[in-house]
């Protein structure tokens, strides 16, 4: 089978082949979204692929209220959706943005189809990637650092979420990180603090060296740019942290690591997880890493952060 059969097949749902795209269907798509339908819209757009769980934690106040729109915007080919293979029970639907939510997205900043860099084929592709778990993963962290956010009662909050594709836009000649985050805390006094980071979601299919040599970019990027952010590794076994801990010594930059079922305390990956490099004491949050290093937020977003934003 060819790998764009193997993409329709996944790809096709209940919607079968997708029409022509007509001014009138677009209109008519453009009449009918939400503000909301929007910025779900450029969420996984700037995202790839986040699946029902993921957008129902950001967008809606229930699981059904979720599923109800999610397959209302499907049926308006404003998404696409897919579920991948497992050997037992089945995965949620993960979804993509469709070819009639690409062109209102387009329309509205004032390009055209090509400009703006939407391909089906190329939307749809994740669905047969190597890299799918990887991306589910990566937005897993940032999907439940904004769940504690919303859910909590220290005025935290996710003020940045960045793709891996914005990051290497503005910074990929130095440094690739899964994604850039920024995360601020108000504290009993009222006093804020704000951490900015990049993320190095491991699965474990790299080999620590490698793992480590990506510091070295890390590193230049600090002094090209005058500001050093921290780079945190989200390791998927405790064995694996140890052995990179090992590797990591006293790196130029600020390190962090913590493993994926740290994830299960409540407060996941905002919580006391972080173990700093060359630290032997109690494990940090997020928050704790942000008084500890007291870092300069980043400004070097040529791009503008608005589509990022949540």
């Amino acid at each position: 089978m060819t790998k764009a059969r193997e993409i329709a097949i996944r790809t096709r749902g209940a919607q079968g082949r997708a029409p022509w795209m007509t001014s009138e269907m677009i209109a008519d798509l453009a009449y009918r979204l939400t503000m909301r339908d929007r910025q779900l819209l450029t969420l996984v757009w700037e995202h790839r692929v986040l699946t029902t769980t993921q957008l129902a934690t950001l967008f809606f106040p229930s699981p059904e209220r979720a599923r109800q729109r999610l397959n209302r915007l499907h049926g308006l080919h404003a998404l696409l959706r897919f579920r991948p293979w497992t050997p037992t029970g089945s995965k949620p639907w993960h979804w993509v943005l469709g070819p009639a939510g690409a062109r209102v997205l387009a329309i509205e900043q004032g390009q055209d189809l090509s400009a703006f860099g939407y391909r089906q084929d190329a939307a749809t592709a994740i669905a047969v990637s190597s890299r799918l778990s990887h991306q589910i993963g990566v937005n897993d962290f940032f999907v439940t650092l904004y769940a504690h956010a919303a859910g909590s009662s220290n005025a935290a909050a996710l003020e940045q979420w960045w793709s891996e594709h914005r990051c290497a836009a503005l910074w990929g000649d130095l440094a690739r990180p899964d994604a850039f985050g920024r995360w601020t805390q108000t504290r009993a006094d009222g006093s804020t603090s704000t951490l900015d980071f990049f993320l190095e979601h491991d699965t474990g299919t790299e080999t620590l060296a490698r793992v480590t040599a990506k510091l070295g970019g890390y590193a230049d990027l600090a002094e090209a740019t005058g500001t050093t952010t921290p780079v945190l590794f989200w390791l998927p076994s405790a064995r694996r942290e140890t052995n990179l801990r090992r590797l990591l010594g006293a790196p130029e930059i600020p390190v962090a690591t913590a493993v994926h079922t740290a994830a299960a305390s409540s407060a996941g990956p905002a919580g006391p997880v972080w173990q700093p490099a060359g630290d032997t004491g109690n494990r940090r949050s997020l928050s704790d890493l942000a008084r500890l290093w007291r870092t300069v937020p980043r400004q070097d977003d040529a791009s503008g952060s608005e589509a990022a934003s949540l």
